[in-house]
């Protein structure tokens, strides 16, 4: 059965508000095109002030809109937006998607996120160096003229999958916050299990530069390979899946962890990873620290191997993630637009604790490590059922 299409501009107005000179906030909630992923935020929004705002911090977003990236539109950079605050600004470089009274926003963003939609925008991309499509582009591509009760239907499925994927990265994001806390109350304020003894005899408390008595500044490449990935070239990306081939991940793809291209064997057997591995970026958007992927990965990302007992995981993880080597990395990134900072290698110069307390951490949260690859696991999974049912209910191949 085929089913009747009608251009987006049927349901939604685009770009609908803006700052204007009365615009009555000092300060704004920013968000820019580097901040969204694929239906989701990998950056939370910066809050600054208005006046020191870039040019492109102009379109005001509400409730329910949707913003959609209209540069490079093959990289997915989409998000539903819930709940904003009042002074919540997007870069021009999203169109802002308002769903009319007779459409239902969650069925409009099921739309635009479909593969299909975008096949529509990449292919009517102007320009070479910057390939973007205007409103006029957006606004003519063409969607299921479904009334507003089979929108709704239709919503309501696949949302399902998306909220158990929401409660499912809260549930991440609680695990690894109370796992950073701990870290930052045993190994930057010293207050770990047994200090209170030594604290109650200051005598018997010595501080060495700073830190307790037995604690060693280690260089942490001799203790961890840092192993980078490769460049198969652009000529060699496959967009879809071939028996084969792995998952290629850029640094782009470090938070969403949803790569959009692949590479065969052939480019992707020296750089592999299995989802218990720590990976750092240091060619890009430096500092940004991963785990939970599978499958090939590029040269600006490293992976971390521990070749050396004195550190485990998972004081590896945090210590990368903490302020410490996160200012190494960027005091000793170069460059302006694209930075690259592997000389902060051989510069991340930490000061470890005795064995038993790191083993210690390490018994303690491993276990809620365990559990974040498991909800990530869970998540690729739900992402990939609900993206297998999505053209099938545009398409009516599954009856409403």
């Amino acid at each position: 059965m085929k089913i009747k299409q009608a251009p987006l501009s049927k349901f939604v107005v685009i770009n609908p508000e803006v700052i204007t000179q009365g615009y009555p906030y000092q300060t704004i909630e920013y968000i820019d095109i580097s901040s969204v992923g694929s239906g989701q935020l990998v950056e939370q929004p910066e809050e600054i002030l208005l006046k020191d705002a870039p040019s492109r911090a102009k379109r005001i977003v509400r409730n329910k809109d949707i913003i959609l990236a209209t540069v490079r539109p093959n990289l997915r950079s989409f998000l539903f937006i819930k709940n904003p605050n009042n002074n919540t600004i997007v870069s021009t470089g999203f169109a802002v998607l308002r769903a009319k009274e007779t459409a239902n926003s969650r069925f409009i963003y099921y739309c635009i996120i479909d593969d299909k939609f975008t096949g529509y925008l990449t292919n009517n991309t102007k320009g070479t160096s910057y390939p973007a499509v205007d409103s006029d582009i957006v606004l003519r591509g063409e969607i299921p003229d479904f009334d507003l009760k089979k929108q709704q239907y239709i919503s309501d499925i696949l949302s399902t999958y998306d909220d158990l994927i929401d409660t499912n990265r809260r549930r991440i994001q609680l695990l690894e916050e109370s796992a950073r806390l701990l870290f930052r109350e045993w190994f930057v304020y010293f207050r770990f299990p047994g200090h209170e003894i030594e604290t109650q005899n200051l005598a018997s408390v010595r501080l060495v530069d700073g830190v307790p008595e037995g604690w060693n500044k280690e260089k942490i490449n001799k203790l961890v390979a840092f192993k980078r990935g490769v460049e198969p070239g652009s000529d060699n990306y496959l967009e879809t899946y071939e028996s084969g081939s792995f998952p290629f991940f850029r640094v782009s793809d470090l938070i969403t962890r949803s790569p959009s291209i692949f590479v065969d064997e052939q480019y992707a057997k020296s750089a592999l990873l299995k989802k218990s591995d720590i990976v750092v970026s240091l060619d890009g958007s430096v500092g940004i620290v991963s785990m939970g992927l599978e499958g090939c990965y590029s040269t600006g990302i490293r992976k971390l191997v521990i070749k050396d007992k004195k550190i485990n995981r998972a004081y590896l993880y945090f210590l990368m993630k903490s302020h410490y080597v996160q200012g190494v990395i960027n005091a000793y990134a170069k460059g302006t637009t694209i930075q690259h900072a592997g000389e902060a290698i051989k510069h991340m110069n930490p000061t470890l604790p005795p064995q038993n307390l790191m083993d210690l951490f390490d018994e303690i949260v491993s276990p809620a490590l365990n559990e974040i690859l498991i909800l990530l696991e869970q998540n690729q999974k739900l992402a990939q059922a609900r993206d297998l049912l999505l053209p099938r209910l545009m398409s009516g191949a599954i009856e409403v």
